[in-house]
C-alpha cells in the first residue's frame, strides 16, 4: 500500500504507539488525522511533524469512549474533506484488580473505548475505502488477546475481541484491495504500567515503542493478517495451544494476582493504563 501523499487517522495519538505510528508514517510522507483527550500534546507533535516532514497534520481533540464520539470523528473528517486512507485503531486501557472490586463505570469506559469504538470506526470509514478501492485498517490488540487474563478480565476480552475481529475482517476483505492488521505487542516501554497502577502486569523484557511500530507497518506490507513483535511474545501467545485452559488461567493468574492476595483486599487499582483515556497505546 502507497503511504506517500495519502491520510491516516491515529486515535491515541500523543503517546507511546500511537505516537510512534504519526512519526513512522510522517517519514514516509503520510498525512495525519492525530486523535486524542490531550489537544496541546497533539498540537505540539503536529507542529513538529509538519515542520519536519512537510506533511499535513489535523488534530482533534476526543474522548472516544462516549456514545457517539467515532461518529462525531467521522464527521469532522468529512468537514475537513479528509479522505482516511489508513485507520490506525489504537486508544484503549486497562484495569487491573478483582472484578467486582474494580469501578464498573470504569470498566463500562474500558468496553466502550477498547470494542465499541473500533467497532464504529471501523463501520464508519471502511464504506470510503472501499469506494476508493483501497485501504487498510490496523487494530492494536495485544499479547493479552490470546488467553483469559485473571485480575484483568475486561482488559483480556476486549483485546481477543479486537484480534477475533480484525481476522474476521482480513478474510472478508481479502480480495477487495483493504487491508485488515492485528498488532499484537506484548510489555512496551510505554505509560501503561505505571498509569494502571501495578507492575504485576508487565512479563518479560518490555519492548520500545519504536521498534514495535517497525514491526508492524513491515507486517502490513507483507500482508500479513497478525504480528507478535518479539520472539518471546510470540511464543507465549502461542502457549496456550500446548497446554489445557486450567493451566493457563493458573500461570497467568499468578503472575497478574494483586500483591495482598485476598479477595477483599481494597488495595485495587481502577486506573486506566493512560493518563489521556482517548489516546494511549495498549500495551
Amino acid at each position: 500500500m502507497k503511504i506517500q501523499g495519502k491520510w491516516a487517522l491515529i486515535t491515541g495519538a500523543s503517546s507511546g504507539i500511537g505516537e510512534q505510528f504519526a512519526r513512522q508514517l510522517a517519514k514516509q510522507g503520510s498525512h495525519l488525522v492525530l486523535v486524542a483527550r490531550s489537544e496541546s500534546k497533539l498540537e505540539s507533535l503536529a507542529d513538529e511533524l509538519t515542520k519536519m516532514y512537510g506533511i499535513k497534520a489535523e488534530v482533534i481533540s476526543m474522548d472516544l469512549s462516549k456514545e457517539g464520539a467515532p461518529s462525531e470523528l467521522y464527521q469532522q473528517c468529512r468537514r475537513l474533506k479528509v479522505d482516511i486512507d489508513m485507520l490506525v485503531n489504537n486508544a484503549g486501557f486497562a484495569t487491573h484488580g478483582y472484578f467486582e472490586q474494580v469501578s464498573g463505570e470504569r470498566q463500562h469506559e474500558e468496553v466502550m473505548l477498547n470494542v465499541a469504538a473500533v467497532v464504529d470506526m471501523t463501520h464508519l470509514f471502511l464504506p470510503d475505502m472501499l469506494r476508493n478501492g483501497s485501504g487498510a485498517v490496523m487494530n492494536v490488540a495485544s499479547t493479552a488477546g490470546f488467553q483469559p487474563l485473571p485480575y484483568m478480565a475486561v482488559y483480556g476480552a476486549t483485546k481477543a475481541f479486537v484480534l477475533s475481529f480484525t481476522q474476521a475482517l482480513w478474510w472478508e476483505n481479502r480480495d477487495r484491495g483493504i487491508k485488515f492488521f492485528a498488532l499484537c505487542p506484548g510489555s512496551t516501554d510505554t505509560s501503561f504500567f505505571s498509569v494502571v497502577g501495578t507492575e504485576e502486569a508487565s512479563v518479560g523484557k518490555k519492548d520500545t515503542p519504536e521498534r514495535v511500530v517497525e514491526v508492524a507497518l513491515r507486517a502490513l506490507k507483507e500482508g500479513k493478517m497478525y504480528v507478535v513483535p518479539g520472539v518471546q511474545n510470540y511464543i507465549g501467545a502461542q502457549l496456550s495451544r500446548f497446554i489445557t485452559r486450567k493451566q493457563g488461567l493458573r500461570l497467568v493468574g499468578g503472575m497478574l494476582r494483586p500483591r495482598g492476595g485476598s479477595g477483599n483486599n481494597n488495595n485495587y487499582k481502577n486506573l486506566g493504563a493512560h493518563s489521556d483515556l482517548a489516546g494511549r497505546t495498549t500495551r
